[in-house]
């Protein structure tokens, strides 16, 4: 019988309805995996005994012959999610000791529907980075190898923990976030399918901000049709989030047909990046050959001011970012620095704030600090502003010519080694040069694995589709995914 942790959603789901397997025995099955998995640091506040009571509810209530998709369905969730009564800390030395009294939205939905919390995952701290190495809990690891080499690869980040979970199976699935990047990259670097909803599809709504008008979380998973199913079960309108969007929610699995006969795909001159690997370069153009043999019509296009995109993401994310993480002052929760004799209120947060925060975090509020001040605003925000709404005005140009998706690289490169790029932040940066237009102009936007480098890692593509069509955007991923027939699993070394 096939190991029960690697099932993906739609079978645990179809099992779980015949009575083949009870939530029980599939959560006990990820909870044994878990327990042998420490060296991949994927999951850093682990939950059994929850979970098991979680299952016990699912399959009583799957007895019942009422239960939602992802009842039963054993999942991991970022540290970034607000759990109730669990340790919540976005991998950040500030937020030690902190276990909010409230559920986010998102979690409280998944709940609703059924679905077991197996405990929080690793990330970068408050989401701010691309390889999960300024995590407070240590590195997360990519369970994929470079063959025989010991050397340890990163998963991506932030979501780096999920992604890594997922990928070994320790999860059937994990939810993500994404302000730059943040699932399609690491679902890039680790064979699994992730996908960045529309801004205001899912509530933001009690989970930590990084940067308030670019962040939204997302599923993880083994595939496309697993995607469509958390998907829908994560979205939804929220009143407690004001940018959260009043849409209904189709039924997104359903969607998934394969067909896209008539549809029309660009292809963006401007992703055609200097230096860029051929791997990737032959990656890209097998894509284009798979969905133009699935029937869909590919034409050359422009996004004309896409070079402009990572320096705008970089002066407007860390701005948002210095003033979201502004109430983080050792005051009310989190860490609170051991003062001198005769140290103030503002030593305190001083103190607290060089304590709590690590070196990226602390790069970035400065950074964020500078471009909102008086002499720079103006200069650098506002024009960073302006610039955004230029992006958005390219993706809104090209749809309106009739374009249905957009075909680029999820990555540079295959995953890197662990080390590689810290020394150099803006090297680091890079790795978002083709995710960060996404959220500039709140797309939607899906990474799926489409094929293996010459080493034997997995390498993505990446799909933007049109605001709010979720469902449209996750079926032309369903015939890529098809035609790619990506199967290829990490060799279990941990």
């Amino acid at each position: 019988m096939t190991e029960l942790n690697t099932l993906k959603i739609s079978e645990a789901r179809d099992a779980l309805r015949k009575g083949d397997v009870t939530s029980v025995e599939l959560t006990q099955a990820c909870l044994t995996a878990i327990e042998g998995a420490d060296a991949l640091g994927a999951f850093v506040h682990k939950t059994p005994e929850m979970a098991l009571q979680q299952a016990q509810d699912a399959d009583a209530r799957i007895k019942t012959g009422d239960a939602p998709d992802m009842c039963g369905i054993p999942m991991g969730i970022k540290d970034l999610f607000c759990t109730k009564g669990v340790a919540s800390q976005a991998a950040s030395g500030i937020l030690n000791g902190f276990k909010p009294g409230y559920e986010s939205t998102i979690t409280s939905q998944l709940f609703d529907a059924g679905a077991v919390m197996l405990g929080k995952l690793n990330m970068d701290e408050f989401a701010m980075g691309s390889s999960n190495e300024t995590s407070v809990y240590g590195n997360a690891v990519n369970p994929w190898r470079l063959g025989d080499s010991g050397a340890k690869l990163t998963p991506g980040g932030s979501s780096g923990g999920s992604a890594s979970a997922v990928s070994s199976d320790l999860c059937l699935a994990a939810t993500g976030t994404d302000t730059g990047g943040s699932i399609r990259q690491p679902a890039a670097f680790t064979g699994i399918t992730g996908i960045k909803p529309t801004y205001g599809r899912c509530s933001r709504w009690g989970i930590v901000a990084f940067a308030s008008s670019l962040d939204q979380a997302g599923p993880m998973t083994k595939d496309v049709r697993d995607s469509a199913i958390l998907l829908e079960a994560m979205c939804g309108h929220d009143p407690k989030d004001s940018t959260s969007a009043d849409l209904p929610v189709p039924n997104f699995e359903a969607m998934l047909t394969g067909d896209i006969r008539g549809k029309t795909i660009g292809i963006p001159k401007e992703y055609r990046m200097d230096g860029m690997p051929d791997e990737i370069e032959t990656l890209w153009a097998e894509g284009r050959k798979m969905l133009e043999d699935a029937g869909a019509k590919i034409v050359d296009i422009s996004l004309p001011h896409t070079k402009y995109a990572l320096p705008a993401y970089y002066v407007i994310a860390p701005a948002e970012a210095s003033s979201n993480l502004a109430r983080y002052d050792g005051v009310r929760y989190g860490h609170r620095a051991t003062l001198a004799q005769g140290d103030g209120i503002t030593e305190m947060y001083e103190k607290t704030r060089a304590e709590g925060f690590g070196a990226e975090v602390q790069r970035r509020v400065m950074i964020g600090t500078y471009v909102l001040s008086a002499g720079f605003y103006d200069a650098y925000y506002n024009r960073a502003r302006k610039v955004r709404t230029l992006i958005k005005k390219d993706f809104e140009d090209v749809f309106a010519q009739g374009v249905d998706a957009i075909l680029t690289p999820a990555t540079p490169s295959a995953a890197f080694a662990l080390g590689k790029e810290v020394s150099d932040p803006v090297e680091m940066y890079l790795n978002d040069v083709f995710t960060v237009t996404v959220n500039l102009a709140g797309l939607p936007g899906i990474a799926l694995p489409t094929g293996l480098d010459t080493q034997g890692l997995p390498l993505g593509l990446q799909l933007i589709g049109r605001p709010w069509e979720e469902g449209d955007l996750l079926n032309t991923a369903y015939a890529l995914e098809s035609a790619a027939g990506f199967v290829a699993k990490p060799s279990k070394w941990w």
